[in-house]
């Protein structure tokens, strides 16, 4: 019985690699007649595994889709991975309790030796905070949202949602994951223009829209024009910031994905650009280097006024010079 249930995972493990195998090369690999490996595949189908064959001379076998979801043969590395993945899954927002769950289960049925490698590794590795660039939390993760919306990109079928007021009936053609955030690329049939939308502000509505046919964006280049419309579309705050320095030089000193640079003339240009606060755009615009002009919005107006109030008080201290109260009217955001 031992040599039969080594050899049925044996035969598991070559179906779940690849997905075609003749009966004569499952014989020769396990060492068995062809007559062994039929009784091993319906031992293999008892257990729930889904298994397909064409019989004759010239049988093959596959692992096919099953309804419902059976054991999992995994390799020494292959589990040692998923372990590590959904540790590292546990600190994504929304997925956190499902990872944790799957976590539990996985690391119940490792071998000891396994255990102690998954062990090591995450007593060795320490994690920093995932949003280290904005003092705004990460969005909720929804796996049903995500799903749902993945299916209807498959599908081809329209997503009907509210979004910021509006609602919304639009083709869905990507999910493209970006600074902890997920976008969705879609089309809209009527006018045929494209635009990002953030996952987190959709609230689908069921049932969804009709089938389309699908008309690539042009390139197929959809993380590209993510990064480039965000700037646009895809912040909680939009800013227009005045740069006395061409156009050049910013793009010189910015990430393409920060935002967008307009020229105005040699000397002047226009950064268009974004964020989930304003006081991510106030400490990112003065990260340039270079002067530049804030006259809207105006809750960003008055945060680089504070942020400004704060470096010139922290100067002032230094140098001994007794430091001024805030200026009048303003808000302290710490």
């Amino acid at each position: 019985m031992a040599d039969t249930a080594a050899r049925m995972l044996a035969l598991l493990g070559l179906l779940q690699a690849r997905s075609d195998w003749s009966g004569a090369e499952l014989a020769q690999r396990l060492g068995v007649t062809d007559r062994t490996v039929r009784n091993d595949v319906d031992r293999l189908r008892g257990l729930g595994y889904p298994v397909d064959a064409v019989r004759g001379p010239g049988g093959r076998y596959r692992l096919a889709i099953g309804t419902k979801l059976p054991p999992l043969l995994l390799e020494e590395d292959e589990a040692v991975a998923v372990a590590v993945g959904l540790s590292a899954g546990t600190a994504v927002q929304g997925i956190e309790e499902t990872s944790a769950r799957a976590l539990a289960k996985l690391e119940h049925v490792l071998p000891h030796r396994l255990q102690r490698r998954v062990n090591a590794l995450r007593d060795a590795v320490s994690a920093g905070p995932e949003n280290t660039g904005s003092n705004v939390e990460d969005p909720l993760v929804d796996a049903a949202q995500l799903t749902e919306v993945a299916a209807a990109i498959r599908d081809h079928v329209e997503l009907r949602f509210d979004y910021r007021g509006d609602r919304l009936q639009l083709e869905p053609y990507r999910l493209v994951s970006w600074q902890r955030r997920w976008f969705v690329v879609a089309r809209d049939a009527r006018t045929g223009t494209w635009a990002p939308y953030r996952l987190d502000w959709m609230e689908l509505r069921t049932p969804g829209g009709r089938r389309f046919s699908p008309r690539p964006l042009p390139g197929e280049d959809y993380t590209s024009f993510v990064l480039r419309e965000v700037a646009f579309s895809g912040w909680a705050v939009h800013a227009r910031i005045a740069v006395d320095a061409p156009a050049e030089d910013v793009l010189a000193r910015i990430n393409p994905t920060v935002g967008v640079v307009e020229s105005v003339d040699a000397d002047h240009c226009v950064l268009v650009t974004g964020g989930d606060s304003v006081e991510i755009i106030a400490v990112y615009i003065g990260m340039l280097g270079l002067d530049f002009h804030v006259t809207e919005p105006p809750e960003l107006v008055e945060q680089v006024a504070i942020v400004g109030d704060r470096y010139r008080r922290a100067v002032r201290a230094t140098s001994g010079t007794p430091a001024p109260g805030p200026r009048p009217g303003s808000r302290s955001r710490r």
